[in-house]
């Protein structure tokens, strides 16, 4: 399923980006400066099928994302898919949890007002009668130093993704 256009937010900091999917969909997307920081307590929990279809958000996802739940079941997960995010750390998630293994790392998710949020992410294959049916993802706050030093190694892998495309 394909996603429809952000709406553009006039903000004095927004930016627009298009983003254009492993599944060859595309969209355009406005985001912010704003980041809203991650609630103390609290894990963002969902699952997905196969193809990385939302099947599954808890209270705090459907909080934290800033979308409708009836909005997220249904939806592709890259719904919340930030530009500043580079494909080879969703390439490195996908191989991963394909194998059947359990993948770790911070990700900056891309709220449905432009604003954005930092987690860290840990996202484990569903088996089921040796089967793998799904994928379920566990979101915690993160450090700030890891975020930091994500941030910085996102800027390297973009600038390197867009020096060879």
């Amino acid at each position: 399923m394909g996603l429809p256009d952000m709406m553009a937010i006039s903000a004095p900091d927004a930016r627009e980006a298009r983003l254009v999917y492993s599944d060859g969909t595309a969209r355009t997307v406005y985001c912010t400066a704003t980041e809203v920081p991650f609630p103390e307590g609290r894990l963002i929990v969902s699952r997905t099928d196969l193809q990385g279809i939302i099947t599954h958000a808890n209270d705090a996802f459907v909080e934290m994302s800033g979308y409708e739940r009836e909005d997220l079941i249904g939806a592709p997960q890259h719904i919340l898919r930030h530009p500043d995010m580079p494909k080879a750390a969703f390439l490195d998630l996908w191989d991963t949890v394909r194998r059947g293994e359990k993948w770790h790392g911070h990700v900056k998710n891309l709220r449905k007002d432009g604003s954005h949020y930092w987690v860290y992410a840990t996202v484990v294959p569903n088996v089921r009668g040796g089967v793998t049916t799904g994928y379920t993802a566990v979101r915690r706050k993160p450090s700030r130093r890891r975020v930091a030093e994500s941030e910085a190694l996102y800027r390297q892998w973009l600038q390197q993704e867009a020096s060879t495309s």
